[in-house]
């Protein structure tokens, strides 16, 4: 687990089952295991995992921050299915970006802001924008060259 996000939340098992139910995470272990855990993590891909910690507070993630993870074109469409049909009413998209991606926006437990995205297969790409890309790799790579 090279990198991670941790939760605060004051019902692990609910914010667990929303992450779960709407978003397709699974629960790996449950601290301790039953109906009321003080910690689970939670695990969508390899190194997309979330610790959720139980707190006392209304804990909520501040403005700006925002938890951003990869998906595959084609899962889009259902999980924004899945998450407005759990009761997720803050769901925007999935809509393409002008960066040749497929974002799926949504808020969960606490506030986190969650983007899910996912590079648009070739056909549908911004041909314009993949060539000054490119391009400007390669210019940035030149200037790297010059500076050493």
């Amino acid at each position: 687990m090279p990198a991670f996000i941790s939760l605060d939340v004051r019902d692990v098992r609910a914010a667990a089952e929303w992450f779960t139910g709407a978003l397709d995470f699974i629960e790996l272990f449950a601290m301790p295991p039953g109906d009321d855990p003080t910690l689970i993590h939670l695990r969508r891909w390899r190194y997309q995992d979330i610790l959720l910690r139980r707190s006392e507070d209304d804990a909520h993630v501040g403005v700006g921050i925002q938890l951003s993870v990869s998906a595959t074109y084609d899962e889009l469409d259902g999980l924004a299915a899945r998450a407005r049909a759990y009761g997720q009413a803050d769901v925007d998209g999935p809509a393409d970006t002008p960066w040749n991606t497929r974002d799926l926006a949504l808020v969960g437990p606490q506030g986190l802001r969650i983007v899910l995205t996912a590079r648009r297969p070739a056909p549908l790409r911004d041909a314009a924008f993949t060539a000054n890309m490119e391009r400007w790799s390669t210019e940035q790579q030149q200037a790297n060259d010059t500076s050493r």
